[in-house]
């Protein structure tokens, strides 16, 4: 399948060119960024093409890999949607359900495959995880914290203006949301305070009745970073493992889910319209922040 990248940040050159350039069933066409400069130096290093403009790239290929801010991904996913490309997306999709919401449309009128960059849930030892927790069944709660700092540590995604200015919420929630949702189900209504230091935390009411709740910081304090998962129901309680993190290795699966789907075969779970709907939960969880009040989400999704 032959694949564009859209993006030259850090997750472009630790992930994304890495897998394609290494994936035997990928041929890796081009570069496309926002920086001309750099897009030259990503495109070469790989020995592929840079390219200037948006539509060459998209009528070059089968199908896009983007690695860029939610806000400039969403209209280059849609714009490659409805030219029948297939999409490998970062999360979030979006910053809005409308939007997320327009693309996934996009993909399904066209019967495109499609996959979201959700890290762990491309790990086996915690897509083991998850399968367990589901068929186990059960479940009164779940919880995720995952706290980190990524502002005073040299991190590059400190750096990102998105970050600075979403916070937490959109760029570790997705993937909070990513473990609580195969296990508990849909959810129906949030409400979410947010604290300093970019300390949020949302309590998610779940369709079958189970409440989980998340607490996310990127600026945490050092003794304060950890990640944990946790079920707990008639079952008792129930524990993920450490993953280690290889996102090259990820997205590798990802791109092989994608170009199998694409034959034929079946749909990811982790489709674009299962990353619309997580856009709609932290959508209404950053409603609720800003009006202190509890957000109704519909549940035909």
């Amino acid at each position: 399948m032959r694949f564009g990248l859209f993006g030259t940040g850090p997750w472009a050159h630790l992930a994304h060119a890495p897998a394609l350039a290494h994936h035997e069933d990928v041929e890796f066409v081009g570069v496309w960024g926002r920086d001309p400069d750099k897009a030259g130096a990503l495109a070469a290093e790989h020995g592929v093409r840079a390219y200037g403009e948006i539509e060459e790239l998209i009528g070059a290929v089968d199908a896009v890999a983007i690695a860029l801010p939610p806000d400039v991904q969403a209209p280059i996913a849609l714009r490659a949607a409805r030219a029948g490309r297939h999409l490998l997306l970062d999360k979030p999709v979006a910053f809005t359900a409308a939007e997320a919401d327009e693309i996934a449309a996009a993909v399904d009128e066209r019967d495109l495959a499609s996959v979201v960059f959700f890290t762990r849930r491309l790990v086996p030892v915690t897509d083991d995880f998850l399968a367990e927790a589901w068929a186990l069944g059960g479940w009164r709660e779940g919880r995720v914290d995952h706290l980190g700092q990524i502002f005073t540590n040299g991190s590059p995604f400190g750096e990102s203006p998105w970050r600075q200015q979403k916070g937490g919420l959109w760029d570790i929630g997705p993937h909070a949301l990513a473990l609580v949702l195969p296990v508990l189900g849909p959810v129906i209504e949030v409400t979410a305070m947010a604290g300093p230091h970019d300390m949020t935390h949302a309590l998610l009411r779940h369709e079958g009745g189970a409440i989980s709740t998340l607490t996310l910081s990127l600026d945490a304090a050092p003794d304060q970073g950890r990640q944990e998962v946790v079920f707990a129901g008639e079952a008792g309680l129930l524990r993920a493992p450490d993953a280690q993190w290889r996102p090259d290795e990820a997205l590798g699966v990802a791109i092989s889910q994608l170009i199998a789907a694409a034959a034929g075969g079946p749909k990811p779970a982790i489709d674009v319209r299962f990353g619309a709907a997580v856009t709609a939960v932290l959508a209404a969880c950053q409603e609720a922040i800003t009006t202190g009040r509890t957000v109704a989400i519909g549940t035909a999704r």
